[in-house]
Protein backbone atom coordinates (compact mmCIF):
# COMPACT_ATOMS: atom_id res chain seq x y z
CA UNK A 1 0.00 0.00 0.00
CA UNK A 2 1.50 3.32 -0.98
CA UNK A 3 -0.66 6.25 0.04
CA UNK A 4 -3.90 4.89 -1.33
CA UNK A 5 -6.97 5.37 0.84
CA UNK A 6 -8.83 2.26 1.91
CA UNK A 7 -12.59 1.91 1.81
CA UNK A 8 -15.32 0.75 4.14
CA UNK A 9 -19.02 0.98 3.27
CA UNK A 10 -19.26 4.80 3.32
CA UNK A 11 -15.76 5.71 4.44
CA UNK A 12 -12.39 6.40 2.87
CA UNK A 13 -9.52 6.10 5.31
CA UNK A 14 -5.75 6.22 5.60
CA UNK A 15 -4.79 5.52 9.24
CA UNK A 16 -1.12 4.65 9.68
CA UNK A 17 0.69 4.28 12.98
CA UNK A 18 4.30 3.75 14.05
CA UNK A 19 4.19 1.33 16.98
CA UNK A 20 6.99 0.13 19.28
CA UNK A 21 6.64 -2.42 22.07
CA UNK A 22 9.05 -4.45 24.17
CA UNK A 23 9.28 -7.85 25.84
CA UNK A 24 9.06 -7.94 29.62
CA UNK A 25 12.22 -6.49 31.19
CA UNK A 26 13.49 -5.88 27.60
CA UNK A 27 14.90 -9.39 27.50
CA UNK A 28 16.85 -9.85 24.29
CA UNK A 29 15.16 -12.99 23.00
CA UNK A 30 13.54 -11.78 19.80
CA UNK A 31 16.61 -12.30 17.60
CA UNK A 32 17.30 -15.71 19.00
CA UNK A 33 15.32 -18.87 18.30
CA UNK A 34 11.95 -17.14 18.70
CA UNK A 35 12.29 -14.48 15.99
CA UNK A 36 10.82 -16.51 13.14
CA UNK A 37 7.84 -17.68 15.21
CA UNK A 38 7.14 -14.24 16.62
CA UNK A 39 7.20 -12.64 13.16
CA UNK A 40 4.80 -15.27 11.84
CA UNK A 41 2.46 -14.81 14.82
CA UNK A 42 2.41 -11.01 14.47
CA UNK A 43 1.66 -11.25 10.72
CA UNK A 44 -1.15 -13.75 11.35
CA UNK A 45 -2.77 -11.69 14.10
CA UNK A 46 -2.61 -8.52 12.00
CA UNK A 47 -4.21 -10.33 9.08
CA UNK A 48 -7.04 -11.58 11.34
CA UNK A 49 -7.92 -7.98 12.29
CA UNK A 50 -7.47 -6.51 8.80
CA UNK A 51 -4.35 -4.60 9.85
CA UNK A 52 -1.70 -4.18 7.17
CA UNK A 53 1.97 -4.26 8.17
CA UNK A 54 3.59 -1.66 5.92
CA UNK A 55 7.01 -2.05 7.51
CA UNK A 56 8.16 -4.06 10.50
CA UNK A 57 11.33 -5.15 12.19
CA UNK A 58 12.09 -7.35 15.19
CA UNK A 59 14.94 -5.77 17.12
CA UNK A 60 16.87 -7.66 19.83
CA UNK A 61 14.79 -6.09 22.60
CA UNK A 62 11.79 -4.43 20.92
CA UNK A 63 9.46 -4.55 17.92
CA UNK A 64 8.99 -1.71 15.42
CA UNK A 65 5.93 -1.74 13.18
CA UNK A 66 4.41 0.71 10.71
CA UNK A 67 0.82 -0.46 10.37
CA UNK A 68 -2.42 0.61 8.78
CA UNK A 69 -5.26 0.04 11.25
CA UNK A 70 -8.90 0.33 10.08
CA UNK A 71 -10.79 3.14 11.85
CA UNK A 72 -13.36 0.66 13.18
CA UNK A 73 -10.58 -0.64 15.45
CA UNK A 74 -8.96 1.57 18.09
CA UNK A 75 -5.18 1.51 18.43
CA UNK A 76 -5.42 0.55 22.11
CA UNK A 77 -7.84 -2.31 21.40
CA UNK A 78 -5.58 -3.57 18.62
CA UNK A 79 -2.44 -3.35 20.78
CA UNK A 80 -4.13 -5.20 23.66
CA UNK A 81 -5.16 -7.91 21.20
CA UNK A 82 -1.76 -8.08 19.47
CA UNK A 83 0.33 -8.20 22.64
CA UNK A 84 -2.00 -10.52 24.55
CA UNK A 85 -2.66 -13.03 21.78
CA UNK A 86 0.96 -13.10 20.60
CA UNK A 87 2.10 -13.87 24.17
CA UNK A 88 -0.42 -16.72 24.48
CA UNK A 89 0.56 -18.11 21.08
CA UNK A 90 4.27 -17.94 21.94
CA UNK A 91 3.65 -19.75 25.23
CA UNK A 92 1.64 -22.41 23.39
CA UNK A 93 4.46 -22.97 20.89
CA UNK A 94 7.29 -22.70 23.42
CA UNK A 95 6.22 -24.01 26.82
CA UNK A 96 9.69 -23.30 28.26
CA UNK A 97 8.98 -19.55 28.02
CA UNK A 98 6.47 -19.87 30.85
CA UNK A 99 9.34 -20.62 33.19
CA UNK A 100 11.51 -17.81 31.84
CA UNK A 101 8.80 -15.17 32.01
CA UNK A 102 6.54 -16.50 34.77
CA UNK A 103 2.80 -15.96 35.05
CA UNK A 104 2.49 -15.55 31.29
CA UNK A 105 4.04 -12.07 31.31
CA UNK A 106 5.83 -12.00 27.96
CA UNK A 107 5.34 -8.33 27.07
CA UNK A 108 5.92 -5.26 29.18
CA UNK A 109 3.00 -2.97 29.88
CA UNK A 110 2.39 -0.16 27.45
CA UNK A 111 3.72 0.71 24.03
CA UNK A 112 4.72 3.72 21.95
CA UNK A 113 2.49 4.91 19.11
CA UNK A 114 2.56 7.90 16.81
CA UNK A 115 0.40 8.73 13.83
CA UNK A 116 2.02 8.84 10.42
CA UNK A 117 0.86 11.28 7.76
CA UNK A 118 0.67 10.77 4.03
CA UNK A 119 4.46 10.81 3.66
CA UNK A 120 5.49 7.68 5.54
CA UNK A 121 8.85 7.26 3.78
CA UNK A 122 10.76 8.73 6.73
CA UNK A 123 9.26 6.25 9.21
CA UNK A 124 9.85 3.32 6.83
CA UNK A 125 13.48 4.34 6.45
CA UNK A 126 13.89 4.75 10.21
CA UNK A 127 12.50 1.27 10.88
CA UNK A 128 14.69 -0.31 8.19
CA UNK A 129 17.86 1.40 9.41
CA UNK A 130 17.25 1.02 13.17
CA UNK A 131 19.05 -2.32 13.32
CA UNK A 132 22.14 -0.97 11.56
CA UNK A 133 22.28 1.99 13.98
CA UNK A 134 22.03 -0.34 16.98
CA UNK A 135 24.78 -2.59 15.63
CA UNK A 136 27.04 0.40 14.97
CA UNK A 137 26.42 1.81 18.46
CA UNK A 138 27.13 -1.57 20.04
CA UNK A 139 30.46 -1.72 18.19
CA UNK A 140 31.36 1.82 19.26
CA UNK A 141 30.41 1.29 22.89
CA UNK A 142 32.46 -1.84 23.46
CA UNK A 143 34.51 -1.03 26.53
CA UNK A 144 37.44 -3.10 27.59
CA UNK A 145 37.43 -3.72 31.29
CA UNK A 146 40.65 -4.49 33.07
CA UNK A 147 41.15 -7.48 35.28
CA UNK A 148 40.41 -6.25 38.82
CA UNK A 149 42.72 -8.89 40.21
CA UNK A 150 45.82 -7.86 38.23
CA UNK A 151 48.61 -5.99 40.02
CA UNK A 152 48.31 -2.93 37.74
CA UNK A 153 44.58 -2.60 38.47
CA UNK A 154 45.16 -2.90 42.23
CA UNK A 155 47.74 -0.11 42.09
CA UNK A 156 45.45 2.11 39.98
CA UNK A 157 42.62 1.57 42.49
CA UNK A 158 44.94 2.50 45.40
CA UNK A 159 45.97 5.73 43.59
CA UNK A 160 42.30 6.63 43.00
CA UNK A 161 41.44 5.97 46.66
CA UNK A 162 44.31 8.24 47.84
CA UNK A 163 43.06 11.10 45.60
CA UNK A 164 39.64 11.01 47.30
Amino acid sequence: MANKANSLAHTKWLCKYHIIFTPKYRRKIIYNQYRKDLGEILRTLCRYKGVEIIEGHLMPDHVHMLVSIPPKLSVSAFMGYLKGKSALMMFDRHANLKYKFGNRHFRSEGYYVSTVGINDATVKKYIREQEMRDIALDKLSVKEYGNPFSQAEKEAMKRNDKKK
